[in-house]
């Protein structure tokens, strides 16, 4: 963990680069750091995945509309501070790789992020050990 989770309405996909956006928004979260300096994520664990909605409806349907729900999922232990800094630094990154985008078209954001205990939490692939050697 992170996983970052991008919905987004399908009339976007042709809009942005939803595949730079997806790379920008990983790219954050790994260079961001506690307050000892630390990584805040692990880079293995660190996932950022955009899909269309197949249906949707946005607003009153009058327009062209569209939206891109963005919801990062973490686990706890992280202070308020580092976590105020992460959404900052998240939020400023939407904001430029979709700049573009907003000033010429009519589009909802949301960014959320939720941190919780889960209930069963197994990872069971291989991904980390590729970067248990790398700081």
């Amino acid at each position: 963990m992170p996983h970052l989770v991008i919905l987004y309405t399908p009339n976007l996909g042709s809009r942005t680069d939803l595949t730079a956006l997806s790379r920008a928004l990983a790219d954050t979260m790994i260079a961001q750091r506690d307050e000892g300096g630390a990584p805040l994520f692990p880079v293995a664990g660190t996932r950022v995945l955009a899909y269309p909605a197949t249906h949707f409806a946005v607003a009153d349907g009058s327009g062209d509309f569209g939206f891109i729900y963005l919801q990062l999922r973490m686990a706890r232990g992280r202070t308020d501070a580092a976590k105020k800094r992460l959404g900052d630094a998240l939020a400023a990154t939407v904001r430029g790789q979709l700049a573009s985008m907003l000033e010429a078209h009519a589009v909802g954001v949301t960014l959320q992020i939720d941190e919780g205990a889960e209930l069963f939490d197994a990872k069971l692939g291989n991904l980390h050990a590729l970067f248990q050697n790398k700081a």
